[in-house]
């Protein structure tokens, strides 16, 4: 068995897969990040198979697939086992997608209150430690920049009484929202936490970063940097 970095996968870059988990056995795709997406569940034909991840049921039916293809491959079959293999989906998204749905406190939040500045997007959860580091640091990031520059922080998998006492706690000048499947689907679907999305004024996308890599607050704060200097 052998694991990449998820960054520095070379078949990974094959196929086209940027985000994390994706399993191959050999040089057959198993399983997409997709594929375990937090709200993929019956979200249209092929999408999430072995979510939601914390059902037993999930498990077994990614264990039993996953032993099929090492069984055809191990037999010489990998034709049919290719026949059978997962489609990399769409990484990323190109645009700001359109949204409007309330903050933790009630507030609305939507593309429209957004117009002209940068934007950056992370899907975190409570129960995610590298989250909390990430959230304090783009809690710094938007007092740097100001008005020029939004956080909207949105939960996934969370409880929504423990993301405001969270929020109350760090007080960081950010917008929390509960992520929900309409939301996650917009933004390409959500496999694993944190997830962060930038994009510049007017809604292009800048970066899409998966995971809490040790260059990430350097990458994410040049690209933001770059982008209010355009201004």
């Amino acid at each position: 068995m052998v694991v990449e970095n998820y960054g520095a996968s070379e078949i990974a870059k094959r196929f086209g897969v940027r985000r994390y988990p994706a399993i191959f056995v050999g040089d057959v795709l198993v399983a997409t990040p997709k594929d375990f997406g937090f709200y993929g569940t019956g979200e249209g034909t092929g999408e999430g198979r072995y979510a939601p991840w914390k059902s037993a049921a999930s498990h077994e039916r990614f264990r039993a697939d996953l032993a099929r293809m090492v069984e055809l491959t191990l037999a010489g079959r990998t034709d049919l086992a290719r026949s059978h293999a997962a489609q990399p989906g769409s990484e990323g998204v190109a645009t700001l997608p359109e949204f409007a749905l309330p903050d933790v406190y009630g507030a609305p939040v939507s593309r429209a209150h957004l117009a002209d500045r940068a934007v950056i997007v992370e899907f975190w959860a409570t129960w995610c430690p590298p989250c909390r580091s990430t959230l304090q640091w783009l809690g710094k990031l938007k007092a740097r920049h100001g008005d020029r520059l939004e956080v909207i922080a949105v939960a996934v998998e969370s409880d929504s009484a423990d993301v405001r006492a969270l929020a109350d706690r760090l007080g960081l000048p950010i917008r929390w929202v509960m992520g929900t499947p309409e939301l996650a689907r917009a933004f390409g679907d959500v496999s694993a936490v944190p997830t962060l999305h930038v994009f510049g004024p007017g809604g292009h996308e800048a970066g899409s970063f998966f995971g809490a890599t040790p260059e990430l607050h350097a990458d994410v704060e040049s690209r933001v940097d770059a982008l209010l200097q355009k201004r």
